[in-house]
């Protein structure tokens, strides 16, 4: 699942970085860091996450970048700053703030920062379910780090809508990945099933066992089918117009490689819980996923509303005032038992 990646140089978070820098990066920056990157001479990161603020709302982000002369000041600090470790990143794509007083998604700025920058340095290395990760997600604090003006992708207050459209592919990507862990865990637990034995019969034999393995042969297909379809969509109507596809496939893939891990651990027994097999490392990946790009449950909102504001194109999270139907719509009619 690794190397294949890293192989074929469409790794996260490069491959996000590598879009955002030919949409919106200067003739400098493009020379400077995207020619490298995309011949995989060199890594990048991605900082946008923050230990104090809840990042996936992108509005709540406080790193500041004020302008200075032909410069830009950056000030702050960011964490899972994936890869930010890795020998050879190079650079980080950073999000903040340069106007709080704008409208909230029109505060956020995105600029690129080159890894040896006075004033930049790197903080705590956490690990994720107790695995050190190749690149690290480091946390990464900014103390007057001075930054040239044309380093700015796009125009100032356009970090918040080119933070959206980077998202979108970086998160399929995740779930093209995903899928090729569960099809490695299932091929483990077939093939763990056939040599290992309990009460006279090897574990295949097993009902339950042979549950497990049709059902995530079942599950993996579903969701190979689906990606498959928000790629279409993303290919045919845009990013922005497959954002429920993105949105749904974000938190059914890892979910769903989750549990044909887990089955595939449970076979196992206790080595699938050991460095010996790669099914704890999997795991781990994949439930991280969860929360990477976006937790389940900002995905399921984002969801739910489109599926709302077919019946109701006025609704918005949150509002104050009571749902009501579109003027000339039919009441909605309730189901229930008399």
């Amino acid at each position: 699942m690794e190397f294949a990646s890293e192989a074929l140089n469409c790794s996260a978070p490069d491959t996000g970085n590598m879009e955002i820098l030919n949409l919106y990066g200067s003739t400098e920056v493009k020379q400077r860091f995207l020619a490298p990157l995309l011949e995989g001479e060199i890594r990048s990161a991605f900082s946008m996450t923050e230990p104090d603020n809840a990042s996936s709302d992108a509005t709540n982000i406080s790193l500041r970048i004020e302008r200075d002369g032909d410069h830009y000041v950056l000030n702050g600090k960011k964490w899972f700053s994936s890869g930010a470790v890795s020998p050879r990143c190079k650079l980080l794509v950073a999000m903040g703030k340069t106007n709080p007083d704008a409208s909230p998604h029109r505060q956020q700025s995105m600029i690129v920062v080159p890894l040896d920058t006075p004033g930049l340095t790197i903080g705590r290395q956490p690990h994720v379910f107790g695995f050190d990760h190749g690149g690290g997600h480091p946390e990464i604090i900014y103390n007057n780090v001075r930054v040239p003006a044309d380093y700015l992708l796009g125009e100032e207050g356009g970090g918040f809508a080119i933070s959206q459209a980077r998202l979108g592919p970086g998160r399929i990507h995740h779930c093209m990945r995903s899928i090729g862990a569960a099809e490695r865990a299932l091929e483990y637990m077939v093939k763990r099933s056939l040599v290992r034995s309990t009460f006279g019969s090897s574990v295949a034999h097993k009902g339950l066992v042979q549950d497990w393995i049709a059902e995530s042969r079942i599950e993996i297909d579903m969701a190979r089918q689906y990606v498959l379809h928000a790629a279409h969509m993303m290919d045919t109507v845009g990013n922005k117009a497959a954002a429920n596809d993105i949105a749904g496939i974000k938190v059914a893939v890892p979910r769903m490689a989750c549990a044909v891990i887990d089955r595939a651990i449970q076979v196992y027994g206790a080595a699938g819980v050991t460095q010996f097999t790669p099914l704890a490392y999997m795991y781990a990946s994949q439930r991280t996923l969860r929360i990477a790009d976006g937790p389940d449950e900002v995905h399921k909102m984002t969801i739910a509303r489109r599926e709302i504001m077919k019946h109701d194109p006025d609704f918005r999270m949150l509002s104050n005032r009571p749902s009501k139907s579109p003027a000339g719509a039919a009441e909605p009619q309730v189901f229930m038992r008399p």
